[in-house]
């Protein structure tokens, strides 16, 4: 089939971070893709890179978004890493602008259908996918359909006397193993004076430290990065264990910026469940990398439009 015939929708991916935007093929082909920073004016920002790519051609357009959606309104409710988003109705807001159908997703719940449509959960009716990044979040595939609930598991406690989270709540499984909380507690341990290979990489601003600056230095073996990807990756265990414990699924797909590190965060993840899981159904689950890598959230989204219109709701 020529590219050229294929249908079209955009799909994006608003982050903590960075707004990912790319028009997206009716198989699951990333055709063209931009990446802009987030700004305060989340609005604006996904009309510019909407205009940057065009919408000749396209079907539709595809929101996912980190935070719980109403989906009677399609308004984002409560978003704790980016609260910009609340203040804007961005489904009508893009479907004044582009006259196109629009539809808006949980960021998570958007890649899990990513990779159920196109990446690493082709093969499976029944797997859960956690999105490791800035935040956490969690998406459900079910007998092969998105199951459309909240499954926001990085706001699961898994510490009663933890921490205050953005969320309002305590103990959050995202307040240890997440980017944010990594680096959070990296800079808290290098103020109070523990020697690093990490004071050279940021001149002793450790505000200025990164994930990669992170994982880096843990290949380097450097002892505290290694330290802090193990322990945060033993908190995601705890997170995976009740996934597989409540849930059973076929697999556990892990997605985002942190799976770079899978050879300390993620094994020390997995070690972790094996020990609080029960053995009958960690034994049968398989905890597998996203094939999609960060695209699966935007071609998920797109996907979802496609589905949308074929079912004509």
């Amino acid at each position: 089939m020529d590219t050229g015939m294929k249908k079209k929708a955009i799909g994006m991916d608003i982050g903590g971070t960075n707004l990912r935007v790319a028009v997206i093929s009716e198989d699951g082909e990333v055709m063209h893709k931009i990446k802009e920073p987030v700004t305060e004016d989340v609005l604006g920002a996904v009309i510019l890179a909407v205009e940057k790519l065009g919408t000749d051609g396209i079907e539709g357009i595809g929101i996912g978004v980190a935070g719980l959606i109403d989906k009677n309104t399609g308004r984002v409710i409560i978003s704790p890493n980016l609260h910009a988003v609340e203040k804007y109705d961005l489904v009508r807001g893009i479907n004044d602008r582009f006259g196109l159908p629009v539809l808006i997703e949980n960021d998570a719940n958007a890649a899990a259908f990513g990779e159920s449509w196109a990446g690493a959960g082709r093969g499976f009716s029944n797997f859960f996918l956690f999105t490791l990044g800035t935040g956490i979040g969690g998406g459900i595939i079910y007998e092969k359909k998105l199951l459309r609930v909240s499954a926001e598991v990085g706001h699961m406690s898994i510490s009663a006397e933890g921490g205050k989270c953005p969320c309002g709540n305590s103990g959050c499984l995202e307040s240890y193993a997440s980017a944010r909380a990594i680096l959070s507690e990296a800079v808290s341990v290098l103020e109070a004076g523990r020697e690093s290979v990490l004071r050279d990489y940021c001149s002793g601003n450790f505000y200025k430290l990164t994930a990669e600056d992170i994982f880096r230095a843990a290949l380097d073996g450097d002892t505290l990065a290694r330290d802090l990807l193990k322990n945060a990756g033993r908190y995601l265990g705890i997170g995976i264990a009740n996934i597989i414990n409540l849930m059973g699924p076929e697999a556990v797909i892990l997605s985002g910026g942190l799976i770079g590190a899978w050879d300390i965060y993620v094994q020390e993840a997995i070690r972790e469940s094996s020990r609080r899981a029960f053995r009958e159904l960690f034994e049968r689950v398989k905890i597998l990398p996203a094939l999609l890598r960060d695209d699966a959230g935007i071609i998920g989204s797109a996907g979802l439009v496609f589905e949308k219109l074929a079912h004509g709701s």
